[in-house]
């Protein structure tokens, strides 16, 4: 049901800021009926500008398997309720709730820092995932075009690129996907965790709609760059019946292959995540909670290899027959894909590379 208090942030996802885990310190707001407005309960966006040494992160995840993760932008606007990521916006010093998707903070020199990590000599080039946290295509992005740079970065090092998001802005950038599309170099998915809308505007409040989403797998699909759907995160209770309704939609407008995972609340976010539970489902809060728990051996966050991302459990069991069973029927044998990273071109490679092109 949706929430109708006055005082609920309509386009915000967390209700609430958390505390940080690495601050002594509590700041709090007391004695609030006498202050104009509520300390922090905005709606305003702040975006801060950082010029960061590192921003590549080696994957080397039995769940993953070898990779790189780089993300534009720390903390993310779109706001949803149960992002993995919040609790690394506690490492910057802001909070888990509010603060992750009100503070963003910019990776100004990402362009720059990522062209001197292709020319380091002993640069292995295995696929950068873009994003592992943050999505690259949340709304600042439309102005600053960080993650354009990004892929046109790419496409000059002929070094591969997977990309995920759930804003069908990606398709802005579809020149340049539909070029390392043809040297086998990219593949997007497309997260829709479920088909109804006012399910959307409560989980992920400032995403674009499912129906643009599906779209964005059409425009992709069509221009022969490679596109999938990512079911997720799959929520007992809330988004768990409608996995069909997004293979078989998903499938219909061209997507190969799809992917899923079953929520966990790792850190603060299961505080953020109980509070917005029973602020918009107070009828089903508890039973909601207790399938999430089933899911990860009594708790709500599992973080162990292997079991943290499709849990295990007689829910978790049914969750994935029910994926498999829709894949199966609605995609058939889902393509497999494997980037090209033999095309890989830098300073260091560039005379031996252009040598081989030519015998």
């Amino acid at each position: 049901m949706a929430n109708e208090d006055d005082k609920y942030l309509k386009g915000r996802g967390a209700q609430i800021n958390t505390h940080n885990r690495f601050e002594k310190q509590v700041v709090g707001a007391f004695h609030i009926e006498g202050l104009d407005e509520e300390a922090g309960y905005t709606n305003k966006t702040q975006y801060i500008n950082t010029y960061p040494k590192t921003f590549i992160n080696k994957v080397d995840s039995p769940d993953i398997g070898r990779a790189y993760s780089m993300n534009p932008y720390q903390g993310c606007e779109h706001g949803c309720l149960y992002c993995y990521a919040r609790v690394t916006h506690e490492y910057w010093g802001y909070s888990a709730g509010l603060d992750f998707e009100q503070k963003i903070l910019v990776k100004q020199n990402i362009t720059e820092a990522l062209e001197k990590q292709f020319n380091k000599k002993d640069w292995e080039p295995l696929p950068i995932m873009l994003s592992g946290n943050t999505d690259c295509y949340q709304p600042i992005e439309k102005k600053l075009k960080l993650t354009r740079g990004i892929l046109e970065t790419v496409l000059k090092y002929k070094h591969p690129v997977s990309m995920i998001t759930k804003n069908s802005m990606i398709t802005r950038d579809i020149d340049l996907l539909q070029e390392l599309s043809k040297l086998n170099l990219v593949h997007v998915m497309i997260t829709i965790t479920s088909t109804n809308e006012k399910t959307r505007i409560q989980l992920e409040p400032r995403t674009t709609t499912y129906k643009q989403r599906f779209n964005a797998i059409e425009e992709l699909s069509k221009a022969g760059i490679p596109v999938g759907v990512m079911v997720a995160p799959i929520i007992p209770g809330i988004t768990s019946h409608d996995i069909p309704n997004v293979i078989k939609m998903a499938a219909g407008h061209g997507a190969k292959r799809a992917g899923y995972t079953i929520v966990r609340l790792n850190g603060a976010i299961g505080t953020v995540f109980k509070d917005w539970l029973e602020k918009n489902y107070p009828d089903r809060a508890q039973k909601v909670l207790n399938q999430i728990s089933d899911c990860h051996g009594g708790q709500v966050n599992d973080s162990r290899y292997g079991t943290r991302m499709s849990g295990e459990g007689n829910i978790a069991e049914s969750i994935k027959k029910l994926f498999q069973i829709s894949v199966k029927k609605f995609m058939g044998e889902p393509e497999r894909l494997k980037l090209n990273t033999k095309i890989f071109i830098n300073k260091h490679n560039a005379q031996t590379n252009l040598f081989d092109d030519l015998f």
